[in-house]
């Protein structure tokens, strides 16, 4: 029998939540062991944002998240907000800069984000151990026994910190879930979110060659939920930010609506080329606004072969509506292989939005991705942890 270690708060996930509870805690004097399955902590931190880190968003509200309680996030975003970590990664001289859309990154390694979360840790007093794998969770008369592959652990209060499924490469576990319902907390239906679309094999065999093509354009899911950002072609199919973006309000069997021309209309360029360069190719045209490598890839189809001037009113008309409104039936996403969240978990209405605390456990809390919100693209998602993290660290 292993000894028993006793603790005042066990956080299960040393990641970006976790860290950041497990620092609040212990500042108000209580003793905190964090423990991780993982070689090292935060390491999604490390690898988010091609290794730089897009660690908040300036712009972050609660109309940045999907939640099946649309209300559930606005208290913890209210109490510890962007400007609030930017004021602390600020007093620890974090170098970052600005990037479109209020996303913020760190100038040189996401490391150096992890080292801040490290050091108020062992500011704070708080003890992290790695390669240490949860095994089983029961109550006791003082709160929680955590057996794990190396220690037993005695904890008043226990905070589920341990993220989604996404990148299993790295680590993901279902072990959150699986201790909702052990206390019989309602797990929402979960996915991959924020992942790129593969397509059909027709589609694939159509752009093949286009990997690496950016357009900006603007996509639409059949709820009506738009972004504005480039799509990127690969060999696998499609992505880039509007396509993560998206995916995170696509259901299977669903089309995407892409607009490939936002900033004009299609109708008046024509009209402005019959009378400026009438003898010209309609696609050779269209290949100065578009990538002529995507046009060449689609012009057997649905672009007439003949001079601009020679364009009939109704072929205007359907070129007009297939640049703008180009529907495709994506076959799939990629999966939580290449996915940046998960979409669904511990349902919110379970849990107090002020403390993260469960309604039907006492001294049993959940925070972070392991619950039921998923942000947009750009930072948000690590706000919500940070925020999750604080509002949980100052009850616990």
């Amino acid at each position: 029998m292993l000894n028993i270690n006793k603790t005042d708060v066990l956080i299960i996930g040393a990641g970006a939540a976790g860290l950041m509870c497990a620092a609040t805690a212990g500042y108000r004097g209580r003793n905190v062991t964090v423990i991780d399955m993982g070689k090292k902590p935060a390491r999604k931190i490390l690898i988010s944002g091609g290794g730089r880190c897009n660690f908040t968003n300036t712009n972050a509200s609660p109309d940045n998240y999907i939640c099946q309680n649309p209300h559930f996030v606005k208290s913890a975003l209210s109490r510890y907000s962007a400007d609030d970590f930017i004021d602390l990664v600020d007093r620890h001289g974090l170098n970052y800069h600005h990037k479109t859309l209020g996303q913020l990154f760190c100038d040189d390694s996401a490391q150096d984000l992890v080292d801040i979360l490290l050091t108020e840790c062992e500011w704070a007093g708080v003890t992290i151990t790695m390669r240490s794998e949860v095994l089983s969770v029961t109550t006791s008369d003082n709160g929680y026994l955590v057996t794990t592959s190396n220690q037993n652990y005695q904890c008043q209060s226990l905070v589920v910190a341990s993220g989604g499924l996404t990148m299993p490469k790295l680590g993901a576990s279902p072990i959150g879930y699986k201790i909702a319902e052990q206390f019989g907390i309602q797990i929402l239906p979960t996915c991959a979110a924020l992942v790129p679309f593969t397509l059909h094999q027709h589609d694939k065999q159509r752009f093949d060659g286009l990997s690496g093509i950016s357009i900006n354009c603007q996509v639409s899911s059949e709820n009506g939920v738009s972004f504005n950002e480039n799509i990127l072609f690969t060999h696998r199919g499609l992505s880039g930010p509007a396509i993560l973006q998206i995916s995170s309000y696509w259901q299977a069997g669903q089309a995407i609506s892409i607009n490939l021309l936002p900033k004009q209309r299609l109708s008046d360029t024509i009209s402005q080329w019959q009378k400026e360069q009438p003898q010209k190719s309609i696609k050779n045209l269209l290949s100065s606004i578009l990538p002529k490598r995507f046009i060449d890839a689609i012009a057997t189809e649905n672009i007439p072969e003949k001079s601009v001037n020679q364009l009939t009113h109704a072929e205007i008309a359907a070129l007009q509506q297939y640049f703008h409104i180009w529907q495709i039936k994506p076959n799939g996403t990629e999966g939580y292989r290449t996915a940046e969240v998960t979409l669904g978990g511990v349902d919110t209405n379970e849990l107090s939005s002020k403390t993260f605390a469960s309604k039907k456990q006492q001294g049993l809390f959940f925070i972070g991705e392991v619950i039921d919100v998923t942000g947009w693209l750009g930072g948000y998602n690590f706000q919500f942890c940070w925020s999750s993290g604080i509002a949980c660290g100052y009850v616990i």
